[in-house]
């Protein structure tokens, strides 16, 4: 069963703004940290952002601070990665899965793919 769902991706140009989501349902809701990752082609896979449920507390990428803000319904067991200001570096496949630590990951969504033309 499909546990954790991104959507949001899109083609915009230099200096737009997209917002992602990831839905999660199942086994996905039980643990604490939600994390975005990304990887654009010929490159390795790349942390973005995190955020954990339990104190809120949040971290980022030094490429993306400042023009990057996750956040999370917890309500809705979704989290959003608002994303402004955008580069063409930027472009990539744009991932959220979830585990009970940062470096522990035991879920991935399908993911979901960000272009951003100069």
């Amino acid at each position: 069963q499909v546990q954790l769902v991104e959507s949001g991706g899109g083609l915009v140009q230099a200096g737009d703004s997209l917002r992602l989501s990831c839905a999660a349902s199942g086994r996905a809701v039980r643990y604490d940290v939600t994390v975005w990752f990304r990887q654009a082609p010929g490159k390795e896979r790349e942390f973005v952002a995190a955020i954990r449920r339990s104190t809120g507390t949040t971290n980022y990428a030094d490429s993306v601070k400042g023009r990057f803000t996750v956040s999370r319904d917890n309500a809705k067991n979704t989290v959003y990665l608002q994303m402004n200001s955008l580069k063409p570096e930027d472009t990539a496949v744009y991932y959220c899965a979830v585990g009970p630590y940062y470096n522990q990951i035991n879920i991935w969504g399908q993911g979901t793919q960000v272009t951003v033309s100069s």
